[in-house]
């Protein structure tokens, strides 16, 4: 674990998943079934969209291009896997668990992560449109090179994030509780609802005076 700063300053960076994949098998077809047990698989261009997997584990995985639209993996267990190109559309991830995952390139809008467990997570590239972590539990999770696009923290407890090269446009961080929360690599920051929840995290200069406005409003200080 890396601390980032120095003196009041001082942040502790995220631990970031060692994902190695063993040999993989390929899935052998058909569709996922709800609490389904899938170890040491490759699923290639797979088509999930509307299938239930609900309560299903993945452990030493790989989806790459996988169309996850309406795809049901409520209480779904991600473990060291990678998630690679997968996009879809309304896809229920609500109270599952991602621990040392990657995340990589993924086309996703709407997706439901409401009341789930990220741990050792990197979501890097893509862009996450309306990304709902709503009472989710992040830790030890970094969003690299990618765009949310008014991602709903409400009542979300993180800890150790880093937003590395990411634009974050119109986030809600309403009841949030954030602890070593580093913003400062965010390209764009754009906060919709709750700028108050920002104690726990660090931000730049520049980021401080974009916000400024928002800040004064808050406050009820008027700037004439």
């Amino acid at each position: 674990m890396v601390s980032r700063g120095t003196g009041a300053g001082r942040v502790k960076g995220a631990r970031r998943p060692e994902v190695r994949l063993p040999p993989l098998e390929p899935f052998g077809g058909g569709e996922l079934e709800p609490d389904g047990d899938y170890d040491g698989l490759e699923f290639p261009e797979t088509d999930f969209a509307g299938q239930d997997g609900a309560g299903a584990r993945f452990m030493d995985c790989a989806l790459r291009g996988c169309a996850l639209d309406e795809t049901r993996l409520h209480h779904a267990r991600f473990l060291d896997s990678v998630l690679t190109g997968v996009r879809g559309v309304g896809t229920d991830l609500a109270e599952s668990t991602l621990r040392d995952v990657e995340l990589v390139d993924a086309r996703l809008g709407g997706v439901q992560l409401h009341g789930a467990a990220l741990e050792r997570v990197v979501i890097r590239g893509g862009k996450i449109d309306y990304l709902n972590l709503r009472t989710a539990v992040l830790r030890d999770v970094v969003f690299e090179g990618c765009v949310l696009v008014e991602p709903d923290f409400g009542g979300a407890r993180l800890e150790r994030v880093e937003f590395v090269d990411c634009a974050l446009k119109g986030v809600d961080l309403t009841a949030a509780t954030l602890k070593d929360v580093d913003l400062r690599g965010a390209v764009s920051l754009e906060i919709a609802r709750g700028v108050d929840r920002l104690a726990g995290s660090v931000i730049s200069p520049s980021q401080l005076l974009d916000l400024a406005p928002v800040l004064a409003t808050e406050v009820g200080i008027r700037v004439e």
